[in-house]
């Protein structure tokens, strides 16, 4: 690697952010398991990537350096697949959290309904 960073990376992953935390859901306790579950998918994500990356790399070259990965730009048919993967890997991962939004979209009268019976109360 490089020469050593000033830059407390951890520091910066764990600095609070300004003002209220949005909540999306009525228990707080769902909003962290949300936010660990997203932070999860990307960290896989981004591995998946990188997992890609050197199977390519190995595939052209045999052996690869580090060096090989970080400089590794996809063709335009490699980029393609890896987005139709993360895409397939996403809605797997999200399939309960969007199925209980719908439900609760489901749940809710259309607005029509609503606006039509405060105009008729």
């Amino acid at each position: 690697m490089s020469e050593k960073s000033d830059l407390d990376w951890m520091e910066l992953a764990n600095r609070k952010a300004k003002g209220r935390r949005p909540a999306f859901f009525e228990q707080p306790e769902d909003d962290r398991i949300y936010s660990v579950l997203l932070a999860l998918v990307a960290e896989v994500s981004v591995m998946r990537q990188r997992l890609d990356t050197v199977e390519r790399l190995l595939d052209d070259k045999g052996v690869i350096t580090r060096g090989d990965i970080e400089s590794y730009a996809p063709d335009v048919i490699a980029a393609t697949e890896r987005g139709e993967l993360i895409r397939e890997y996403i809605l797997r991962v999200m399939r309960g959290p969007m199925q209980a939004v719908q439900a609760l979209a489901e749940d809710e009268p259309p607005v029509e309904h609503i606006v039509e019976e405060l105009l008729n109360s």
